[in-house]
C-alpha cells in the first residue's frame, strides 16, 4: 500500500481517486459528503466532523437565495452558533462544547470510519481557542473511552496564518498546545495543514521563510509528540518532501486539484484547468499562452532531449486536454508516476532522491524561455528551484 492520502470532497475526486491511487491506505471525506460518497473496500475512510468551518461561521452563514451544504448539514448540531461565536470561543461553557463535540463524533461513527478527526477549531494568532480546543480534545478523549471506538483518533492542526509558523517563538505554544490536546484526547496521531500556503506560486519568500518554518514546525511536533501517525498536507509538493525527510508519515494530496487546505463549507471558485508538466514538476495554467510555449519550447529542444518527448506529446493532444476533466486525470495520474518514482527509493534515500529529481527539473527550466501569465512562477524552474533547497 502507498502512503498517500487522497483528500476527497466529489464524485469526480472519489472516481479519480479509485483510478489512479487506489492503493491508498486509507482516504478523507469531510462528513457533510460522506452520505453523497460512497466510500467501500479496499479504500478505508478518514472522516473529518467539519468544524474547523466554524472558524468564521459568518462567512458560511446561508443567505436568502443562496444556501451553503455545509451550514445546512450542521446547523442542527447542538450549539452549533455559540461554537462559531468568537467571543464563545473565547470564553466557552463546557457542558455545552461537550455535548457539541459529542453530537459530531456520534455522527461520525454511524459510517464507520477507520479514522475520525478530533473536533478543533483552527489555530489563531493568540491563545483565545485554547481553552475550547482542549475542552474539545477532552471530550473527544472521553467520548473515544466511552463508545469503544476501536479506530483511529487523528488531532488537526489547521493553521490560518504563517505568523504562527515561520519563527520559533510563534511556533512554540502552539506546539505545547497541540502536545496538551493531543493527550486529552487520547490520539494515535496529528495532521498538519497551513490552508494559506500554495506552495507551488514561485515564490522566493517559500523557500527563503514558509518552507523553513513548517520543516521545523515538523521536527518540534516529532520531539514533543510520539504519535503513530504523521499527516502533512494537502499541498503541491511540501507534503512529499516532508515525507521524503521521514518528518511524517503519510502527504496528504489532492486528486488532479484541491493542492492547497479549504476549511469545511468555504465556497471555493472556480479554479483554472492546469496540466502538470512532468519534466518540470509543476502545473501551468491551460490556454492560448502554453500551446505558443510548447510551440516555441519544442522547436528548440533537441529530438533526443527527455523532455522533448513530453512537450510534443503535450502538444498533439492538447485540444483534448484542454478540457477540465480531462486535465484533472493529467495531472492526477502524472502526479501518481512521481509520488511512485520517489517512494520506490528505499526510506533512508528519499530525500536525496527527491533532491536530485528536483534539481533536474530546475536544470531543465533554466534553459527554458518564461510562461507568459504564470505570474511569481513566470520561470519555469521556480517551482522546482524552491522546493529542492527544502529536501536535504
Amino acid at each position: 500500500m502507498a502512503d498517500h492520502i487522497p483528500f476527497i470532497t466529489s464524485d469526480e475526486g472519489l472516481k479519480l481517486a479509485r483510478k489512479h491511487f487506489g492503493d491508498s491506505q486509507i482516504v478523507r471525506v469531510p462528513l457533510d459528503r460522506a452520505m453523497k460518497l460512497s466510500i467501500k473496500d479496499p479504500l478505508k475512510m478518514w472522516l473529518d466532523p467539519c468544524v474547523d468551518g466554524l472558524d468564521n461561521l459568518e462567512k458560511r452563514r446561508a443567505k436568502p437565495g443562496k444556501k451553503n451544504p455545509w451550514f445546512e448539514f450542521m446547523k442542527d448540531v447542538p450549539h452549533f452558533e455559540e461554537i462559531g461565536t468568537p467571543s464563545y470561543q473565547a470564553n466557552p461553557v463546557d457542558k455545552e462544547v461537550d455535548t457539541f463535540v459529542r453530537a459530531v463524533l456520534d455522527r461520525c461513527a454511524a459510517y464507520n470510519p477507520a479514522w475520525i478527526t478530533v473536533p478543533q477549531l483552527p489555530v489563531v494568532d493568540g491563545s483565545d481557542r485554547n481553552n475550547i480546543n482542549r475542552e474539545m480534545a477532552a471530550t473527544a478523549g472521553e467520548w473515544r473511552r466511552t463508545h469503544g471506538f476501536s479506530g483511529r483518533f487523528i488531532l488537526p492542526l489547521v493553521f490560518t496564518n504563517q505568523r504562527q509558523i515561520n519563527l520559533k517563538t510563534a511556533r512554540n505554544p502552539k506546539v505545547q498546545q497541540a502536545e496538551r490536546c493531543y493527550e486529552k484526547a487520547r490520539a494515535d496521531g496529528f495532521w498538519v495543514v497551513d490552508k494559506t500556503l500554495p506552495d507551488d506560486n514561485g515564490s522566493p519568500t517559500l523557500g527563503q521563510r514558509r518552507f523553513p518554518g513548517l520543516i521545523a514546525l515538523h521536527k518540534e511536533l516529532n520531539e514533543r509528540i510520539s504519535a503513530k501517525i504523521r499527516i502533512a498536507g494537502p499541498y503541491w509538493a511540501l507534503n512529499v518532501v516532508l515525507w521524503a525527510r521521514g518528518l511524517v508519515d503519510f502527504p496528504a494530496i489532492g486528486v488532479g486539484s484541491g493542492y492547497q487546505y479549504f476549511l469545511a463549507g468555504s465556497m471555493a471558485q472556480k479554479a483554472k484547468a492546469t496540466l502538470m508538466l512532468k519534466s518540470l514538476r509543476r502545473r501551468v495554467d491551460v490556454g492560448p499562452e502554453l500551446g505558443t510555449w510548447l510551440d516555441t519550447t519544442t522547436a528548440k529542444l533537441a529530438p533526443t532531449h527527455p523532455a522533448y518527448a513530453e512537450f510534443s506529446d503535450i502538444k498533439k493532444r492538447y485540444t483534448l486536454l484542454r478540457a477540465e476533466d480531462v486535465a484533472k486525470e493529467q495531472v492526477a495520474r502524472s502526479y501518481k508516476q512521481w509520488f511512485d518514482l520517489i517512494a520506490a527509493v528505499p526510506k533512508a534515500g528519499r530525500s536525496m532522491a527527491l533532491y536530485q529529481d528536483l534539481s533536474s527539473a530546475y536544470a531543465l527550466g533554466k534553459s527554458l524561455s518564461d510562461f507568459e501569465i504564470e505570474g511569481t512562477a513566470r520561470r519555469p524552474e521556480a517551482v522546482a528551484e524552491s522546493l529542492m533547497l527544502s529536501c536535504l
